[in-house]
């Protein structure tokens, strides 16, 4: 079978998209290639193949011309070695920031006069060698030069050796500003002096000397190997089929997620990605107040990925993909390890025991299908894990971890806007904004959305002993009627349903979208991050599939002035009934600092998750076969008998 077309680019694609970009007349040594990644085929396209293949492989490359400030977008041909398409952004947009930036961006401030000497003169320290730099968009705060240079404001710390945890000890009143395209400092502000926190932050094994003991292993083992097939990056587990898609912008991409169900592979999700998050501070303090990240538009979640490590990021019987980029300047750029594949007991699938036939309970145990990747953001990690059940259930669930960026403070001084964790030192409070965006193809493309909620009947009459209540199901008809966010008082939900199949109980079959944690903003709508971020201005959106709208805050959030992406598109309030729909949600957490988040963070959770509703005729999973049983004495040692 030919490969599947939404499989990612290959190491040599992505070679050979360079060498065709580079042939441009207007490439030079000032042109930085942000990301080539696959232009996906048609919708009608895929779903012909295998039977019919699209006609080649396109890439979508986005350019910078760092001299000019212009970035532009190129379409190849990858198959004919040619290009098919070249267009430029709207003047003064700026693309996503390159890797190679993070690190040069460094490199200026380190060597910038201007900074040594504000080191020096608040902190009587001239070598530079163990302070850290951390790259932070300038975002945009209705100054002229965010909308015309490509700007930073990068976060200062100063190490007390060169493996100290030097987040430990920000530099609080020095910020240098850097446009990147010179790659200078342009200035730095002083914002008075704060001085270094006196206790060390270490969290590393080879800085601590105290480790807890009575750890006994714990061991997966599969001595049969895993029960999934992977060839290439498509998968096919316990009825599952799907491809496992990953590029430098969004990172890890799920596409063509199916189901085999009576002798039919059925079409649940046509694409699951992240589009966007936005991590807005809740300090005012000018040291402070400009932090907030796009860490998807801005950074790049797949650039920023991990090369996972085997019992360590995954246990057990693992399988690893590769991602194949680039960097800005062309040169091949491979993560190895970036995807981790692997199987999980969860416990207990379904059971019952009936008391009339006491030895023969029947219970089946849930295994699951984990799809994970790691992404570290300068100082914060982010794991993003898709859960695959046996029972047709799909979970989302990020994990966030790492480490808080941290402020000082002055001695007697406790924080109003954060929680003092060490010394002098404090977090500021925050929150973490997750837009996903969910293409839905339940048995097809025609779909339908409906909010779900649960009302209680009116007193008398049909509700005689006041205990009734039912789900009042509202379908969607428009952008705007759709626009909707969490009611924990009438446990609202949604249902995505397809009123042209119909299942065993003549209903129209349908999953179910169950929403986990989530938190709405707290700042202004008027705060300039959140005229950027309109996606977090509800919790769910829905929009009728449309190329091209593919990220919530549109496709340059980076230094955006605000009302792209969401907030755009759904302005013309477009008919999405019985339509090819999309489904966004945005999710947050709320992060009240404490100190046991001091010096790393204990993992945080949220997510959501997609159950069958409908879809099915019964319980999938009820053929599951049994497990062994085995038998246990009083002090947990396996007897061998049954």
């Amino acid at each position: 079978m030919s490969k599947h077309p939404l499989e990612p680019l290959s190491a040599e694609e992505v070679g050979a998209a360079v060498s065709i970009l580079k042939r441009l007349p207007q490439f030079n040594g000032t042109t930085r290639i942000i990301s080539v990644m696959l232009k996906e085929p048609a919708k009608d396209a895929v779903h012909a193949w295998p039977s019919s293949a699209p006609n080649g492989r396109i890439a979508r490359a986005v350019l910078l011309n760092s001299a000019k400030n212009v970035t532009s977008v190129v379409d190849l041909d990858l198959t004919a070695d040619k290009i098919l398409a070249e267009r430029t952004a709207p003047p003064g947009v700026q693309p996503t920031l390159s890797a190679d930036e993070q690190v040069e961006c460094e490199q200026a401030v380190l060597r910038s006069p201007e900074f040594r000497a504000a080191l020096e003169k608040q902190y009587g320290v001239s070598d530079t060698s163990l302070v850290m730099v951390d790259i932070w968009s300038a975002g945009y705060y209705g100054q002229e030069e965010e909308r015309t240079r490509r700007l930073t404001r990068p976060l200062c710390f100063l190490r007390s050796d060169a493996t100290d945890n030097g987040y430990a000890r920000p530099i609080e009143g020095i910020r240098p500003v850097v446009d990147l395209n010179s790659m200078q400092v342009v200035r730095v502000e002083e914002y008075g002096h704060w001085p270094l926190p006196p206790q060390s932050g270490n969290y590393a094994a080879a800085r601590l000397d105290n480790f807890r003991s009575g750890i006994k292993p714990l061991m997966i083992d599969q001595p049969e190997g895993p029960s999934f097939a992977l060839d290439g990056n498509s998968l096919s587990w316990q009825n599952w089929k799907f491809v496992i898609g990953f590029n430098a912008r969004e990172g890890l991409t799920l596409h063509h997620i199916r189901y085999h169900d009576q002798e039919r592979d059925r079409s649940i999700l046509y694409r699951a990605s992240l589009t966007e998050m936005v991590v807005p501070y809740g300090d005012p303090n000018p040291t402070q107040a400009r932090k907030n990240a796009f860490d998807v538009g801005e950074y790049g979640m797949g650039m920023c990925a991990n090369s996972l490590r085997l019992g360590c990021d995954c246990l057990g019987h693992i399988v690893y993909l590769d991602a194949h980029l680039c960097d800005s300047r062309g040169r091949a750029l491979t993560i190895e390890n970036a995807i981790c594949i692997h199987e999980e007991d969860f416990g207990i699938l379904w059971k019952h025991t009936d008391r009339r036939l006491p030895d023969s309970p029947e219970v089946r145990r849930s295994r699951r299908l984990v799809v994970s990747s790691i992404s570290t953001v300068e100082n914060y990690e982010y794991g993003f894990f898709w859960y695959f059940y046996q029972d047709g259930n799909i979970q989302f669930e990020i994990k966030l971890t790492g480490i808080l960026s941290l402020g000082t403070l002055h001695e007697g001084e406790k924080p109003k806007y954060g929680s003092l964790v060490a010394p002098l030192l404090y977090a500021p409070n925050h929150q973490h904004f997750f837009n996903v965006r969910l293409d839905f193809d339940i048995d097809g493309t025609e779909n339908t959305v409906q909010q779900l909620d649960v009302v209680s009947e009116p007193e008398g009459g049909a509700n005689p002993y006041e205990n009734a209540f039912y789900i009042k199901p509202t379908c969607l008809e428009t952008e705007q009627q759709a626009l909707a966010n969490l009611n924990i008082e009438t446990a609202r939900s949604w249902k995505i349903v397809n009123p042209n199949s119909r299942n065993a109980v003549g209903e129209p079959v349908a999953y179910k979208f169950v929403p986990g944690d989530n938190s709405i903003p707290f700042a202004s709508k008027n705060a300039w991050w959140r005229k950027r971020a309109g996606f977090v201005n509800h919790h769910v959106w829905v929009t009728p599939y449309t190329e091209g709208e593919n990220y919530a805050a549109g496709d340059y959030p980076n230094q955006s002035q605000g009302g792209d992406g969401l907030t755009k598109w759904t302005s013309g309030n477009r008919q999405i009934a019985n339509k090819d729909v999309v489904f966004w949600y945005t999710f947050g957490h709320t992060h009240l600092p404490r100190p046991e988040d001091y010096p790393v963070m204990p993992t945080a959770y949220i997510g959501f998750t997609l159950k069958p509703n409908g879809f099915f005729a019964m319980n999938p999973a009820n053929d599951l076969p049994p497990s062994a049983v085995e038998k246990t004495t009083g002090n947990g040692h396996k007897c061998n008998h049954c």
